[in-house]
């Protein structure tokens, strides 16, 4: 049976084609790329209504893409999920087993490892000082500031809606509560939340991470 006649969103991991990538776009699905080749050696990019794609995007085995989303320039490891309305943007990274929620924006200088879960509406920041024009009045470009990188190490979680702020590293099994504005590093295996994010206390069984 062909899946594209089904009602309900699907996943496959058959051999993908842009004439097949577009169709499961269009018809309210997922897609599941098999491999990485399908992408990587393509000479396009997916645009329409439901995926936004580009060429330059990296993409590992059994990646499985959600309809409404836009990357560009990033790299995505081998068997992550990305959920609707997600941005990835170039010079991301986000690596293999990891979990992106609906509505999530990875920005530019943005490193997530292994195993790590995005929940939804989550915010990154890459400038601390963001102005729109430059000194002279005119629009800022990539030559007018620099990007401050934030990294998201092994296993780590962060609860929806939160905001992390540049120049930070959230460490290996750490959890971010929901909401949180998360200001300065974070241990690995420690729980923090709040307005500024806060140390609460440190998971006292750590949770292996590695496959």
């Amino acid at each position: 049976m062909n899946p594209l006649a089904k009602e309900e969103p699907w996943f496959t991991s058959e051999p993908l084609t842009l004439l097949t990538l577009r169709s499961a776009a269009r018809a309210n699905c997922c897609v599941a790329i098999s491999a990485e080749i399908k992408i990587t050696k393509g000479n396009y990019s997916i645009m329409d209504h439901y995926v936004c794609v580009a060429p330059d995007v990296r993409l590992g085995r059994d990646v499985k893409l959600s309809k409404f989303i836009n990357l560009y320039g990033c790299e995505i490891g081998d068997e992550s999920k990305i959920g609707a309305f997600v941005e990835i943007q170039k010079n991301a990274t986000v690596g293999q087993r990891c979990k992106i929620s609906s509505h999530t924006f990875i920005c530019e200088g943005v490193t997530i490892e292994d195993n790590v879960f995005i929940g939804h509406g989550v915010m990154f920041i890459n400038d601390s000082y963001p102005r729109a024009t430059a000194g002279d009045g005119k629009l800022q470009t990539e030559a007018d500031w620099k990007v401050e990188r934030t990294v998201i190490k092994k296993g780590a979680s962060i609860g929806s809606g939160a905001t992390i702020l540049s120049s930070i590293t959230i460490g290996e099994n750490a959890i971010v509560g929901a909401g949180s504005v998360v200001t300065k590093d974070v241990p690995p295996n420690s729980i923090v939340a709040g307005n500024p994010a806060r140390v609460f206390r440190y998971i006292e069984q750590i949770t292996e991470v590695t496959k």
